[in-house]
């Protein structure tokens, strides 16, 4: 699930958040946890939103 170019579709938490409607804590917590991918940049995460995806209809077992 990438875009037409190849790259991962990466969104900051905030923006995860408010694409999913999940709450911003519980996605620092994810991250926290490397339960999704995610990379820095700066000072700012960005999450995988295929990784995000993937980790909520899997659960604990999805591989990062």
């Amino acid at each position: 699930m990438t875009t037409n170019s190849g790259l991962p579709r990466m969104r900051t938490i905030r923006q995860a958040a408010e694409e999913t409607g999940l709450a911003v804590y519980f996605l620092r917590r994810l991250v926290r946890e490397k339960k999704v991918a995610y990379v820095t940049a700066g000072r700012k995460i960005l999450v995988n939103l295929d990784s995000l995806v993937k980790f909520l209809c899997e659960g604990e077992g999805a591989e990062v």
